[in-house]
């Protein structure tokens, strides 16, 4: 049996993981919910977001300006996607949006691949981040805590901007019914392009703050976009509250089950999605009759 300090640590390694799902996770809702979008090109995003970051820190040697950059990169990309391709698939069908963001996906990947190579690479953690932080009863990395801080404000002003906004108010009622949208006389397809580029742009973000943590490689939004599924799943579709609760649940499902036998988390994952479907197929949030 895993003795107390372990059992904490695991429960902040989960709590960490699953606010930066939930963070990656509220692009991906918005994303699906608003525009009717399966977006499998959303993990290379992540990806994007984590090389720039990385290629920003080389040079700069500033972490701000290095997230910043990662971000506003993707939000960009985001919306030439959109413009280029997206918008051509709204009317199709979703095994069509399937192929075409899976192919976008690893096309990403391997521009990518081309550009840096396949080797991993690492991203230096801030000089205020490095170093352990004594919280008395345990010591846990402080960059860890810090990222947890950053994700925790940066879902607030999400949910601001969607529950405070015109913005977020078109969103949320794009989420109920698009048509209604474009009969209130305001530019969906606007709309649509604004909303795609912030959920892209919550990806690369995530991605940015995340690779100091993890080793940054052409694939390593694969399973960040299996798992962000999964908690869309879990949450509920187009619910900013459920892709908050769901990312924090599969963190700790993850993490909590990695600390016993780590070949089992993707399965406990999966089984507590699977039992979630049986129980409440829209998810714990998510307005039943949803498709």
């Amino acid at each position: 049996m895993p003795n107390l300090s372990l059992l904490l640590s695991q429960l902040f390694n989960g709590l960490a993981l699953g606010t930066l799902l939930a963070l990656i996770s509220t692009g991906l809702t918005i994303i699906l919910g608003t525009l009717g979008v399966l977006n499998f090109a959303h993990g290379a995003l992540f990806m994007v977001g984590a090389y720039v970051g990385y290629a920003v820190m080389q040079t700069t040697h500033s972490f701000v300006l290095a997230v910043t950059c990662g971000a506003l990169f993707v939000l960009v990309l985001g919306v030439i996607i959109e413009r280029g391709l997206i918008r051509l698939y709204y009317d199709r069908p979703p095994e069509d949006q399937i192929l075409m963001t899976f192919g976008l996906g690893i096309v990403i990947v391997e521009v990518v691949r081309l550009m840096f190579g396949g080797i991993s690479r690492r991203m230096a953690v801030p000089d205020w981040g490095n170093g352990i932080f004594n919280m008395g009863f345990m010591i846990y990395p402080k960059y860890r805590l810090i990222v947890m801080v950053i994700v925790a404000v940066t879902l607030l002003i999400l949910y601001l901007v969607l529950y405070r906004t015109r913005l977020g108010l078109v969103v949320r009622a794009g989420i109920e019914d698009q048509r209604m949208v474009g009969m209130l006389g305001l530019n969906v397809q606007r709309t649509f392009m604004v909303v795609f580029g912030l959920g892209a742009m919550a990806a690369g973000y995530a991605g940015a703050i995340d690779a100091p943590i993890v080793s940054v490689t052409p694939d390593m939004g694969e399973q960040v976009l299996v798992e962000s599924f999964v908690v869309v799943v879990i949450g509920g579709l187009g619910s900013f509250p459920g892709a908050i609760l769901g990312g924090l649940i599969a963190g700790e499902i993850i993490s909590l089950t990695s600390m016993f036998n780590p070949a089992y988390s993707q399965v406990m994952l999966y089984a507590a999605m699977a039992l979630v479907l049986v129980l409440r197929p829209q998810g714990l949030f998510g307005q039943e009759g949803r498709e």
